[in-house]
């Protein structure tokens, strides 16, 4: 097989292994059936099993003493420290994004998005576009340091369960005041690009992390409404009942 059919068989094992253990497909702490996974995502064993390798780096696996992996378990405490930890690396991004200037281009498109999300918040709310843009926004605010290293932590501390800046718009449509909370994260998606135009370093990253404490609520809400809601989440199947 050459190197580029290798890659893109990786890649699809990848992303549908991930998807089937933030679905909740196989129960925290249970086996993957190696053999039974190849055949199910019509795969040979190899990308399958280097694809294992990578969720064990990402936290969503873990290895078993005799061989194979099998499904990590969370606590409620691991999902908040998950969120914070997102909170802490988007901090860092947009500081030191502050601190040495932004890319013209970068912060260009990082205004439109900007402009295109408070027309998605404005009157009848948009919601398909605002999870697109929303998603878009995080992903600027992770590159306007202009550090592959900031960029590259930041997203791994995204692929944490429930730790993704669009986690939780799959049940925000639940929640009674949904459009006032997207509205309450626009505000801060401008302080924070605000504070990063106007160089104040401090004050970037202690909105960014407030930001994602916007999450954390969700969150909490989530939790406490039951099962529908948390179907909806990717990585929530993952949370021990009894956590």
């Amino acid at each position: 097989m050459k190197r580029p059919e290798r890659n893109a068989q990786f890649a699809r094992a990848l992303m549908e292994l991930r998807s089937l253990v933030l679905k909740g497909t196989y129960p925290g702490g249970e086996r993957l059936p190696e053999t039974v996974l190849a055949e199910r995502l019509g795969l040979s064993r190899t990308p399958l099993r280097q694809a294992m390798d990578r969720l064990v780096d990402e936290g969503l696996l873990e290895r078993n003493e005799t061989g194979g992996c099998r499904v990590a378990t969370f606590s409620m405490d691991d999902i908040k420290d998950a969120i914070e930890l997102r909170g802490v690396m988007e901090g860092t991004a947009a500081r030191l994004a502050a601190e040495r200037g932004t890319d013209p281009m970068l912060a260009a498109r990082m205004s439109e998005v900007l402009e295109a999300l408070d027309e998605a918040v404005a009157g009848e709310l948009d919601f398909k576009a605002y999870v697109t843009l929303n998603g878009e926004f995080h992903d600027l605010l992770a590159r306007l340091a202009g550090s592959a290293v900031v960029a590259r932590e930041v997203e791994r501390a995204s692929r944490l369960p429930a730790a993704s800046p669009t986690a939780f718009l799959q049940g925000q449509v639940m929640i009674p005041d949904f459009r006032d909370s997207l509205r309450r994260a626009q505000v801060q998606h401008r302080a924070i690009f605000e504070a990063i135009v106007n160089r104040e370093g401090a004050r970037a990253e202690a909105l960014a992390r407030e930001h994602a404490r916007l999450a954390r609520s969700n969150l909490e809400y989530v939790m406490s409404v039951g099962p529908d809601l948390v179907e909806r989440v990717p990585g929530l199947a993952l949370v021990a009942e009894d956590t």
